[in-house]
């Protein structure tokens, strides 16, 4: 069984969309054993222990220091022991020495076909904002692993969706949560969680055989 912590520091649509796909079984041989929040005002606490999951907060306001705060996180990590960390949504930069630690054991959804409309400054309605001031066509989502770049990581799963006329940042923002969003993170924890993903020289390879 795949031990899953969910990092998130808002609503936690994406919590939510993995929790609901453990219970109709679209997610199988993992358990979310923790939710860590740096907001203690995060939607994605309240998910949690409606649905019996620990949750905790651990927030650099709390702490005099980046590397206090940093250090503190990866104790809290460390204490419970997960197979795959998944940021949903964490609007923290995740310290390198966590990264070394979990190397190819963290995993990210981003709201574009990266390489597009990904690295620093672009998040939450800020990447459908650039997308529709580009004029572009064709938006999506990614789950990558984590590397100590960002957005730069190996690639697992990508999944279009099309910009339709008179969409608003929002409007396309809620699209893709629903169609792409939603759909692809539960589906690459799964894959990882019956052995499916490997990573050789910066790739992934997805073992497609039916199990």
């Amino acid at each position: 069984m795949l031990k899953v912590v969910v990092l998130v520091s808002g609503g936690g649509t994406n919590l939510q969309a993995l929790i609901d796909a453990g219970k109709c079984g679209t997610i199988t041989n993992a358990q979310i054993i923790g939710v860590i929040s740096n907001n203690k005002n995060a939607f994605a606490l309240e998910r949690a222990k409606q649905n019996n999951i620990p949750a905790y907060v651990v927030s650099p306001k709390d702490y005099d220091s980046r590397e206090i705060f940093n250090d503190a996180l990866l104790n809290k990590i460390d204490e419970l022991q997960p197979d795959l960390i998944v940021l949903a949504g964490f609007l923290v930069v995740i310290p390198e020495q966590m990264i070394q630690r979990y190397r190819n054991q963290i995993i990210n959804i981003h709201p574009s076909l990266i390489p597009s409309f990904c690295g620093t400054g672009f998040y939450g309605l800020k990447v459908h904002e650039a997308a529709l001031e580009r004029g572009v066509k064709v938006v999506g989502a990614t789950v990558h692993f984590v590397d100590e770049g960002t957005d730069t990581g190996p690639i697992i799963l990508q999944k279009a969706v099309e910009v339709q006329p008179g969409d608003t940042p929002k409007t396309l923002q809620k699209r893709v949560m629903e169609e792409a969003e939603w759909k692809i993170l539960p589906k690459a924890v799964d894959l990882i969680a019956n052995g499916k993903v490997s990573v050789k020289d910066g790739l992934v390879a997805i073992d497609t055989a039916q199990r």
